[in-house]
């Protein structure tokens, strides 16, 4: 069974920072594509940032709204995937998901929720 299981979202300080975790199974998570979305109240779902499943790490890409405050990585070992985030302003409260693509899937999670107070 497929699963991809989000957490670490919870209240914080603008200002501060977060890391959030993927932790994945059923599925070869080393040839995955991974991403974090995150879509707030009436708001479209939007893409975070995303990693390859190419080799020691594979190359990453951001969003310009976050782009020099996160940081997108993954754990093969553990088939976890990570977004560190620094540096938190109200903007960014949202519902954050982990999703795995490949040519052949499209798997997400169920978020963790992230709030940011001013």
């Amino acid at each position: 069974q497929v699963q991809l299981v989000e957490s670490g979202g919870r209240l914080v300080q603008s200002g501060e920072s977060l890391r959030l975790s993927c932790a994945a199974s059923g599925f070869t998570f080393s040839r995955s594509t991974m991403r974090w979305y995150r879509q707030a109240p009436g708001k479209e779902r939007e893409l975070v940032a995303g990693i390859s499943s190419g080799g020691g790490g594979g190359s990453t890409n951001y969003a310009d709204s976050v782009k020099g405050r996160f940081t997108i990585s993954r754990d093969n070992a553990k088939s976890t995937v990570y977004l560190h985030m620094n540096s938190l302003k109200p903007e960014d409260t949202a519902v954050y998901y982990c999703n795995a693509m490949s040519f052949f899937y499209d798997y997400w999670g169920q978020g963790t929720q992230v709030t940011v107070s001013s």
